[in-house]
């Protein structure tokens, strides 16, 4: 992802006018295969001064991709009127740092941490090998599986980067599923198994918290079904997916 960030200064009795025709131009934004997302902000001290945060999926994406297709015309026909009101306007590349804060909890502390996490896993692991469809995916697991799955989840969740740091990261965890071909009614049932068992175990039960969990087993399975197919290539090089709340924060009961 590139970001774009546009500072523009815009002279007192002009704003109203201005966030009218940003509000008619996002509707090209919002209809362009090139944006991410998009957010205009101005100020608290000083409401005539603005900025523009565009994500595009790439710079190419943006100076090629959206600015020739079909969306751009109807865009900058609405901005015109203020490119000379613009202070600043580059492309920036996000860095490794980055993470939420303190306002918000992230998943693993919302879960109730490694303990609550290997709870979990103690408790799924033990359930497999009297499955009928996971029995023959875990056969064979060494005993310390269910506490590295852990490791892992912890480390998604917000964790600590144990997985990264003492069990390979990434590119080890893809390898784990390398010749399994895992099929789609097994997928199915390690997600439903798993979710029945973070009933029993007591993880937190609110809808967002379960909705972001879900979502996690759903994805990470399905690429797993990808990964353990007997014509996958190997897994590049890439750091642990950090999972959060998505769209829904954390409930806080008001």
């Amino acid at each position: 992802m590139i970001i774009e960030y546009i500072r523009y200064r815009i002279p007192d009795g002009g704003r109203a006018e201005f966030e009218a025709a940003y509000r008619r131009a996002a509707k090209s934004l919002a209809a362009a295969e090139q944006c991410h997302e998009y957010e205009l902000t101005h100020a608290v001290d000083e409401p005539g001064s603005y900025v523009l945060r565009i994500v595009w999926t790439s710079s190419d994406a943006h100076l090629q991709g959206f600015r020739g297709g079909p969306h751009f015309a109807a865009f900058f026909a609405e901005i015109r009127p203020y490119v000379e009101n613009i202070e600043e306007m580059r492309h920036y590349e996000r860095t490794e740092v980055a993470g939420p804060g303190g306002a918000v909890p992230t998943l693993y502390e919302w879960a109730g941490g490694a303990a609550a996490l290997a709870k979990l896993t103690e408790a799924f692991y033990a359930k497999v090998p009297e499955d009928d469809l996971l029995a023959e995916v875990f056969a064979g697991m060494s005993p310390e599986h269910p506490a590295h799955v852990a490791v892992w989840l912890g480390e998604v969740f917000g964790g600590p980067a144990t997985y990264t740091a003492h069990h390979g990261g990434h590119e080890h965890m893809i390898s784990r599923h390398s010749g399994r071909a895992i099929t789609e009614p097994q997928r199915r049932r390690w997600v439903s198994l798993l979710l029945a068992t973070a009933d029993e175990v007591g993880l937190p039960a609110d809808p967002e918290f379960r909705a972001a969990l879900a979502g996690y087993l759903e994805w990470g399975s399905r690429l797993a079904v990808v990964f353990s197919a007997p014509d996958a290539g190997p897994a590049g090089a890439q750091p642990v997916p950090r999972w959060g709340w998505g769209s829904a924060p954390p409930w806080t009961g008001s």
